[in-house]
């Protein structure tokens, strides 16, 4: 079944993101916890993703973005290689010629452009058979996009807050808007996660100091990131 091509470069890419956490909040001398894997056998995923916990108070906006940016950066380092080869190794199928059964994934925009490129326009019939790596790398893209969610304490809670400060639970309202018509119109299966959402996630904690502003650099680099969280995000991963 390719398990190691599928389970290493997996967790390389959730250790990566991490990892990028941990250090940048070594560095602003805030303390934090080595990251923990989370198994999960009966998922599609067999894992529920990688954490590490802050036990300091971060000191500045500045900290606050550096850190919440830092895991999806090193992540993505890795993410975009993996789909790239993964999507060498794969193969073009005619699905009426297939014998055993498959499970039809959903694309981001971005994921569906990689395709495009790599593939040209596929004729009616005919479809891509993922190799383990390009799986691992689409699962990748995809918690990627989840923890990019602007709202809360996900990494795209902490990275609009350190951009607009308390004005960020106006887009915490209206991410939760977004998802919930998502979930009445496209895929009904995001629910639980709007429910998590909508009880965990307005409450974010100051920093010491809310009042240091970030330079224009980081301003362009938090709207690439959630412009890239747009392309990236998969309103149905699983075609059922």
């Amino acid at each position: 079944m390719g398990g190691f091509w599928y389970a290493i470069p997996l967790l390389t890419i959730l250790l990566a993101h991490e990892l990028g956490h941990y250090f940048i909040s070594k560095n602003y001398k805030v303390e934090v916890t080595l990251p923990l894997f989370i198994p999960f056998p009966l998922s599609p995923f067999g894992t529920l993703g990688a954490i590490i916990k802050m036990k300091g108070v971060i000191p500045h906006r500045k900290a606050l973005f550096d850190i919440g940016i830092a895991g999806p950066l090193a992540g993505l380092t890795l993410t975009l290689p993996t789909i790239i080869f993964g999507l060498t190794l794969s193969q073009v199928v005619v699905l009426s010629e297939l014998e055993e059964p498959v499970i039809p994934l959903g694309s981001s925009i971005l994921f569906s452009l990689i395709e495009k490129i790599i593939f040209g326009n596929l004729p009616d019939g005919q479809d891509i058979i993922l190799h383990p790596l390009a799986y691992a790398g689409w699962v990748g893209l995809f918690v990627t996009a989840l923890n990019l969610l602007p709202i809360g304490q996900l990494d795209g809670g902490h990275i609009i807050y350190s951009l607009v400060g308390k004005k960020s639970k106006i887009i915490y309202y209206l991410t939760l808007a977004v998802l919930g018509l998502i979930c009445i119109f496209i895929n009904p299966a995001w629910i639980l996660l709007w429910c998590l959402l909508f009880l965990f996630g307005f409450k974010h904690p100051p920093t010491l100091d809310d009042t240091i502003p970030l330079d224009k650099k980081r301003y362009f680099l938090g709207f690439f990131i959630l412009i890239f969280f747009i392309l990236s995000f998969t309103p149905v991963p699983f075609r059922i």
